[in-house]
């Protein structure tokens, strides 16, 4: 992906710290993150381990009023993010302008072990998420260690598939949608509900696509590869994936965020149109 000439966003918010939070131990962050990613990406938690008293003692890392200094590693990680989050930005305006629509920005919060968010007490462990109570993309940088170790998605496309698709919910946000959702989410059973949540999910993989179609059409993003990439991340990430990862079987009832390849059409649906009115998951009958 060719991203280092690209303009950085002014959107990050960083509220990294060299210390670890109460609550995980050093030596056993990637095993804690690697076993919560399973939230975010739509496996329960449980299945892999009881977290609760982990969860109960986190307390976000004191923060210092000196800037953080990462390694290199964390410092062009933290560039990425921000060329990324640009080209979100300069996507979105021109897709909302065309529709009559005016595109807000959403901040992106770089944090370390865990933060707090108006969606309450997180940590690195459930992975990048977005919370649309303060409209903000929470990530802690070892998370993408993960995804290239254990997920088996290396590259820099598989990281900015992973933004697109968060800020894929802020455009829900931004046009309602997850505030429908969250309605529903009142009124109808868990195994009802999931079936809306996937839907939810797909639509933000259909809006990483349409992210990524028209950011190589603003500045020629891509490289050979790139896209397989995206499509190799979807896939590893299916709820079939990962529940079969976990615990050895399969319960689609349970489903959050998709199957392997509905996660891959989907993507793939948003980059080959780059138009948003092809990503409407809710009235497609066949997902």
């Amino acid at each position: 992906m060719r991203w280092r000439d690209g303009r950085r966003s002014s959107n990050v918010e960083d509220r990294r710290s060299g210390r670890v939070p109460t609550g995980v131990k050093a030596g056993g962050a990637g095993i804690l993150l690697l076993a919560l990613v399973g939230m975010f990406f739509g496996v329960d938690p449980t299945v892999v381990m009881n977290l609760g008293e982990a969860v109960q003692n986190t307390r976000p890392a004191p923060q210092s009023n000196q800037p953080y200094q990462g390694t290199p590693e964390e410092q062009e990680q933290a560039e990425f993010v921000s060329v990324v989050l640009a080209d979100t930005e300069d996507v979105w305006k021109q897709v909302f302008k065309e529709n009559g629509l005016t595109y807000q920005e959403p901040s992106l919060v770089l944090f370390s072990g865990a933060v707090q968010s108006a969606c309450g007490m997180a940590q690195a462990a459930m992975g990048p998420f977005y919370c649309p109570g303060d409209r903000k993309v929470y990530i802690d940088l070892a998370f993408y260690k993960e995804l290239q170790q254990n997920l088996h998605s290396p590259g820099d496309f598989a990281r900015a598939y992973v933004v697109a698709h968060e800020i894929g919910h802020h455009v829900q946000k931004l046009l309602g949608t997850s505030d429908q959702v969250d309605q529903a989410r009142r009124r109808l059973s868990k195994k009802d509900f999931n079936k809306i949540s996937v839907r939810l999910e797909l639509q933000a993989d259909c809006y990483a696509g349409v992210w990524a179609n028209r950011a190589d059409r603003m500045r020629g993003i891509l490289e050979p590869g790139d896209i397989e990439e995206a499509m190799n991340t979807a896939s590893n990430i299916g709820d079939d994936r990962m529940q079969k990862n976990a615990r050895g079987y399969v319960t689609p009832d349970s489903f959050t965020h998709g199957s392997s390849a509905q996660r891959v059409r989907w993507f793939n649906q948003g980059y080959s149109t780059g138009d948003v009115s092809t990503c409407n998951t809710f009235e497609s009958q066949n997902l």
